[in-house]
């Protein structure tokens, strides 16, 4: 009896064994497909974005993206200049995009045609219409000439929130910003049921012009491209 139950468990063993080396040479060719799928879609999707670098540094594609969300270009003149503020301040110093905007905003009061500059953009600790408006006080600005409304945080609250302010002031009232912001933010103060003019600044413009830098704009306008999308969702332009 106990050769029987020996003998059994040997046969047993022996089962097991064929079918673990059996189940392995079927699982080893599904790996190794698997691992070779893997790779090519590695492959395509790194030789993608080589070449989405490729267009976008070598070629003008983002140059004229920018330009068609700039629309027209004539910087029109008036009697009160909106200014929309981007980046936060970090340690008291403004963002890139904020002083250019802040830059082109003492340039436009120089020309001596603006009465008052409303500068828009909340934030914490210190705000971004506020970080502006030391900018264009320390620039010659005289402080009468600034109102800042410093609660927004978006496009569209840069448009509600400035409206009450912009009902007191009388006059053709001229919106600045960047290039490729401009044609959103023109769209958003309209839709509120503020009468705008458009007056942008080359801010990706000025980047296209070196290579390195493309790439940089090219997400800006992606990412704009996406919000105006969000915002058409809404109805908010």
């Amino acid at each position: 009896m106990g050769q029987i139950v020996n003998l059994a468990k040997q046969n047993t063993e022996r089962a097991t064994l064929h079918l673990g080396l059996d189940t392995s040479k079927l699982l080893m060719p599904l790996i190794g497909q698997g691992l070779r799928r893997l790779g090519r879609v590695v492959f395509a999707a790194l030789a993608l974005v080589g070449l989405a670098m490729v267009i976008v540094t070598a070629t003008p594609l983002v140059g004229l993206w920018s330009r068609v969300l700039a629309g027209p270009w004539n910087d029109p003149q008036g009697e009160v200049l909106i200014v929309l503020g981007s980046d936060s301040p970090e340690e008291g110093m403004l963002g890139r995009s904020t002083y250019l905007r802040a830059q082109y905003a003492v340039r436009a009061y120089r020309e001596g045609k603006f009465r008052t500059i409303v500068l828009c953009g909340g934030g914490s600790p210190e705000t971004v219409a506020h970080s502006m408006e030391q900018f264009l006080l320390a620039s010659g600005v005289p402080e009468a000439a600034i109102i800042t409304e410093e609660k927004s945080m978006s496009t569209r609250e840069n448009a509600l929130f400035a409206k009450p302010l912009l009902a007191t002031l009388s006059g053709r009232k001229i919106l600045m910003t960047s290039d490729f912001h401009m044609r959103r933010a023109t769209l958003v103060f309209r839709k509120v049921g503020v009468d705008v003019e458009p007056r942008p600044i080359p801010d990706g413009l000025k980047r296209v012009s070196r290579w390195r830098s493309r790439w940089g704009i090219f997400q800006d306008c992606v990412m704009e491209a996406t919000k105006m999308a969000y915002y058409r969702l809404h109805g908010w332009v």
